[in-house]
């Protein structure tokens, strides 16, 4: 998780943008509680008055509210009016000077409300004098309905208070229904005003989002592409070609998209959260327990869900590995399969992964579907017990509806924000293990790089030597190379032979460094290989692999692979030499003539003379040919290798060849065997001095050849 987060914070600038955005989504989320609140308590239980001094009072109200308060009461009420014909009428004063006179005044308020509502109180004041009320009576009196005010409740008695104020401006002439008509037209303007505010971010975040998704995917998909293009073949070999394409796909994938939901619900539940738990302890209603009680199940129940799927997370993405090898297996080798009639045998393998998979993603998906039911069971039946506790509150006068109607939006809000935490933990483990996955790829270390005192050679005569050459493949046992030693010099050719398995290739595979000697040295115009920059290195070598390879393009793409700058008489001069011109001109398009992925839309015989153009053209110094002649016929062989002498007779050339006829003519032939040279000569020397070379020659050779007649001409 620590490098999912790393490479979000890489995008600080967006992260910043979207933090401030989601706040602000979360200001307008957590308003619309309070204005529907506002809308039930104010706008329609109070009609639309929100505090109890009335904007205009007749003096028969003006007296009695002045009845039951104290002197410093009685001043600041005197002061709050001025006298306005038959009636009085409130001065202008702020929001905040209104909150405080409702503080101060709304005992009295309460009690001239209840003398006129309640029979008993309103007998009572009748038959008292104004002098018959002195001060300590005035106080029993207060002192009585105090003991009565704490116990319904703040909320109640401001409800009181704002009822007294409704009926004396509805006394005193003053609209009611138009106030409160007015009051709810301005609180639904408020929240559609709000509602635009909370679209608007949402938009804006899932657009910066998805772009912080896209690029961390794009930049993870650079950093393991080039990564990759930096392994040597030890590094390929440890690293299956199907897991290398999951991690380059699927694992970047889940990357990329747990890193926009974090970014759209992450990072914005916490704040929805936060904020909601302040609302709720705003709103007083005495009913945060509830919110704590249903906090703690949704942890516990998100934990047992997690410790339960955990370790089948890691499991699932080696499986989408495993498949994706199958899969590859199966269409790479489809011709083969049909040849020999295995289709049931490769049906069953793969219906085997594909099995192995589904059971771990049905036993995931089966865990994780009891998710959402029991976040739900758990949010109503929340909502049923804060309905049940505020019920018996509204019933005893200490809440109003509008209040658990804010409580339980709050409450729904701090749930819903946990389960926004709870759908994360979802995808990140399985997104922690695609994180480590890739991580994995990006901090494996190169075994083949440049040393701190590489240099640059510029131009070369093109001598390979090796000395002494030993190699031992990674965790393996033995040599596969035991005490190579022959020097290779321009204008000359060396050839390599042997049985299959003694180690030609893995010998010629040392010369660009795709593996390193773990024994003795190469060296190339005697520097050691291991000091001269790789680039420079390669690019002094045309190397065509044993398995030809031809990428997506054009003919004339792919025989500038080495040499983007080639000329075209020189292009058209390496097809020549490889003898790829006559099926090149043979196609409408010739050299624009589309080649699909891999070479797959040209013959095996085709796709080596392409392979062995692309090295020619390339003008190297030193020539390195992997059996690349094996799939051509003995007569275009023959025209290839006449060719390429004049082409190369400044230049190093080694061949590897299972064929005596493709080296007949070598300056220099080395016959392996079990990874040592048991021979080396000509072929005349060989063929008298090599008992090996000499069981070669006679399975391939007619005796007539053998006895000299052919030995001088090219096979």
């Amino acid at each position: 998780m620590k490098y999912i987060f790393s490479n979000i914070l890489k995008h600080w600038p967006f992260v910043i943008l979207i933090t401030i955005l989601l706040l602000a989504q979360a200001y307008g989320d957590l308003a619309l509680p309070k204005y529907t609140s506002d809308i039930i308590d104010t706008g329609i239980q109070n009609k639309g008055l929100e505090h109890i001094l009335p904007e205009k009072i007749v003096k028969e109200e003006y007296e009695k509210a002045l009845f039951l308060m104290l002197d410093e009461e009685k001043e600041r009420f005197k002061d709050s009016y001025v006298e306005d014909g038959d009636c009085y009428k409130r001065v202008d004063m702020s929001k905040e000077e209104l909150s405080s006179l409702d503080e101060a005044l709304i005992l009295p308020i309460v009690l001239v409300y209840q003398s006129e509502t309640s029979e008993e109180a309103a007998k009572f004041s009748a038959g008292m004098s104004s002098d018959m009320l002195n001060d300590d009576v005035i106080l029993r009196i207060r002192e009585s309905y105090k003991k009565m005010a704490d116990t319904v409740g703040e909320n109640t008695l401001k409800s009181m208070g704002i009822a007294w104020a409704a009926s004396c401006e509805k006394e005193a002439g003053v609209d009611i229904d138009k106030k409160q008509t007015d009051y709810l037209w301005r609180s639904c303007f408020k929240m559609i005003v709000m509602a635009l505010l909370i679209g608007v971010t949402v938009i804006l975040v899932s657009l910066f989002s998805a772009i912080v998704g896209g690029r961390i995917g794009r930049d993870l998909r650079e950093k393991v592409f080039t990564k990759v293009l930096s392994f040597s073949n030890v590094e390929m070999d440890k690293f299956s070609t199907a897991s290398l394409i999951t991690r380059n796909t699927n694992d970047i994938q889940q990357v990329q998209m747990v890193s926009t939901i974090f970014l759209r619900m992450l990072l914005y539940a916490p704040i929805l959260g936060v904020g909601g738990v302040i609302m709720v302890c705003r709103v007083k209603a005495g009913m945060g327990w509830t919110i704590f009680l249903a906090v703690l199940v949704v942890f516990g129940f998100v934990l047992v869900l997690l410790a339960v799927t955990h370790k089948r997370f890691r499991l699932l993405q080696k499986q989408v590995d495993r498949i994706n090898l199958v899969a590859r297996e199966m269409l790479t080798g489809i011709s083969v399969i049909r040849a020999f009639g295995r289709e049931k045998e490769i049906e069953d393998k793969f219906d085997i992964a594909n099995t192995d998979l589904t059971k771990t993603q049905l036993f995931v998906n089966r865990v994780m579907s009891l998710m959402m039911p029991g976040m739900f069971l758990v949010m109503y039946a929340v909502n049923i017990l804060i309905v049940w506790v505020a019920a018996h509150k509204i019933d005893e006068g200490i809440m109003q509806v509008g209040t658990m109607t804010a409580f339980l939006t709050y409450s729904i809000q701090i749930i819903m924000s946990f389960l926004m935490l709870s759908m994360m933990s979802v995808v990140l483990p399985r997104a922690g293990a695609a994180a480590e996955r890739i991580e994995e790829v990006i901090n494996t270390d190169t075994t083949i790089y440049d040393a701190d005192s590489a240099k640059e050679i510029g131009d070369v005569k093109g001598v390979i030597e090796y000395k002494d050459v030993h190699f031992k493949y990674p965790n393996a046992n033995e040599d596969v190379l035991d005490g190579i030693s022959f020097k290779a010099m321009p204008g000359t050719t060396t050839a390599i032979i042997g049985s299959t398995g003694c180690g030609k290739s893995t010998l010629v595979n040392l010369i660009p460094r795709l593996y390193d000697v773990t024994g003795g040295s190469i060296t190339l115009d005697g520097d050691d290989i291991k000091n001269i920059r790789l680039s420079e290195l390669r690019d002094k070598i045309g190397f065509v692999p044993q398995k030809a390879v031809l990428f997506s393009g054009t003919i004339d793409s792919n025989l500038r692979f080495g040499n983007k700058d080639a000329a075209e008489d020189e292009i058209t001069d390496a097809a020549d030499i490889a003898q790829a011109t006559e099926f090149i001109d043979s196609k409408s398009e010739g050299y624009e003539s589309h080649i699909a992925q891999g070479g797959s839309n040209v013959s095996g015989g085709q796709k080596q003379r392409l392979s062995i153009a692309r090295a020619i053209a390339k003008n190297p110094k030193i020539y390195v040919f992997d059996d690349s002649f094996s799939a051509l016929d003995m007569k275009t062989d023959a025209k290839l290798r006449k060719a390429l002498a004049d082409k190369s007779k400044d230049s190093t050339v080694i061949i590897v060849a299972q064929r005596i006829s493709t080296i007949l003519s070598a300056d220099q032939i080395l016959v392996l065997d079990e990874g040592k040279i048991v021979g080396k000569g000509t072929h005349k020397e060989l063929l008298k001095s090599c008992e090996e070379y000499l069981e070669i020659a006679k399975s391939q050779l007619s005796e007539e050849e053998l006895n000299g007649t052919l030995l001088g001409g090219e096979g």
